[in-house]
């Protein structure tokens, strides 16, 4: 039995025996998800966004009680999951293939090829607690827009959200039984979503060393998985509006309590900017209101756990131990940790060269832009960046140069659009979520040769 943030929610435990019937019910599902024509399901997404415009702030309550995000955030949240079943909606109909001339030489005179995409077939979805309900629709709505069964494990920590959109789904009859569950389940009886050979894709959205391993698990099954960041900004010494650049980054630092994969971990500043830029940064920061989540204007609630918390704690101070300087905030009560901003902290803090999940911002002063870049490279993640510039050729010498999955112009790394491709290099995963990019993991291509003989 999960117990979640509500004391008076509790969630039965799927069994390995659950499990097993529910990769089962997947397999036997398959060829009925496949035979669905597009129409079929593009109209199965769009109930789903109907019901989901229907119950969203019911879902937003939910999303606050069992993550603790504060109320704005979690209508946020639901906002995004409609836009990202919609856009499925209307990439269910544009799944292309080709037709392409295979007469390449004189001996393959009268070929010509047809290239066609089809559902790779079952999934195993595997999803974080962060984004409970939207990280969940970033690989249930491409599987229904492909046509691909799944079956879902939701994180331990937050299962409702996950359910209510499997009770959304439950009541859409044209969805063929079997074509999905969502079980939540202990780690002990989890191994099944990453090991067995039944599933044909696992994703996964989690930390970096239970995602490799899982990867060096999963046999011969494709792998998705979006693993986290330590994501930099850089602020140039020419930006297009200073006010914008202050409320773009204190957004990006300290949004749902920086528990996001590109949450703005590092700011470097252009020392003609400097101080101007610390002093408006800081006087933000020390307005943010920490505290109840369901106050509307509160800015950061409480941390998913109080042992989150004290270990942000404890990295806050072991950066200072290690020669940081606290501009702001370091303090705790239990799972409410207050905005923090550190200066100058050493490669050698786990606040600088792990992913710290908190409220925290570390800032640094640059004079090279080059150097700065270098430097955000210095990492062993590379899920996404920011840099604030008027200044085209240092945008694309970022975008070029800069070693990471997505670089955001002219706001913090934070952002993203639920139709863009999403992803990391190095330690930040393999390969890309954004509903179109991952309905081409779950497809596969084949290719109908076929040679023109004539009439016989």
């Amino acid at each position: 039995m999960i117990v979640c943030c509500d004391p008076g929610a509790k969630v039965p435990l799927a069994t390995h025996d659950d499990v097993d019937k529910a990769i089962d019910a997947a397999v036997a599902a398959a060829p009925a998800m496949a035979a669905l024509g597009a129409f079929e399901r593009k109209a199965i997404l769009e109930k789903a966004v109907a019901e989901l415009k229907k119950r969203a702030e019911e879902i937003a309550q939910i999303l606050t009680m069992e993550a603790g995000k504060p109320i704005k955030d979690a209508r946020g949240e639901v906002s995004r999951t409609i836009d990202t079943f919609q856009v499925a909606a209307e990439e269910s109909v544009r799944i292309y293939g080709e037709v392409m001339p295979l007469d390449i030489s004189a001996r393959n005179k009268g070929l010509q090829g047809l290239v066609k995409k089809f559902p790779i077939g079952p999934v195993s979805m595997v999803s974080p607690w962060n984004f409970p309900l939207n990280l969940v629709a970033h690989k249930v709505a491409p599987a229904l827009a492909v046509g691909c069964p799944f079956v879902l494990k939701p994180a331990s920590r937050t299962p409702l959200s996950a359910l209510i959109l499997g009770d959304i789904l439950h009541r859409i009859p044209e969805l063929p039984q079997g074509a999905f569950s969502i079980l939540p389940v202990s780690r002990e009886d989890a191994d099944m979503f990453t090991v067995d050979e039944r599933f044909k894709l696992l994703t996964f959205t989690g930390s970096g060393p239970v995602g490799w391993d899982m990867k060096a698990r999963a046999g011969k099954k494709k792998v998705v998985m979006e693993l986290g960041g330590n994501a930099p900004c850089i602020v140039d010494d020419y930006v297009p509006d200073l006010d914008y650049t202050i409320q773009r980054l204190i957004n990006g630092g300290f949004y749902q309590g920086g528990q996001s994969c590109i949450h703005m971990q590092r700011l470097y500043v252009h020392e003609r900017l400097y101080n101007e830029v610390k002093e408006a940064f800081l006087a933000q920061v020390k307005k943010l209101k920490v505290g109840n989540p369901f106050e509307e204007d509160t800015f950061i609630g409480p941390m998913i756990s109080e042992k989150d918390a004290k270990r942000i704690e404890d990295w806050a101070k072991e950066a200072v131990e290690k020669g940081g300087k606290l501009l702001a905030g370091g303090g705790r009560k239990g799972a409410l940790m207050e905005p923090t901003v550190l200066e100058n902290v050493p490669m050698e803090a786990m606040a600088r060269k792990e992913e710290i999940f908190g409220p925290v911002v570390l800032l640094y002063k640059y004079s090279d832009f080059k150097e700065a870049v270098k430097e955000c490279n210095n990492t062993h993640y590379g899920l996404q960046a920011g840099i604030f510039t008027k200044d085209l050729n240092k945008a694309f010498y970022a975008f070029e140069h800069m070693e990471v999955g997505g670089v955001i112009l002219n706001d913090s790394p934070a952002l993203r659009v639920d139709s863009q491709p999403y992803g990391g290099l190095k330690d930040s995963g393999i390969q890309r979520e954004g509903v179109k990019y991952a309905m081409e993991d779950m497809l596969e291509t084949k290719v109908l040769v076929m040679r023109n003989v004539g009439i016989l």
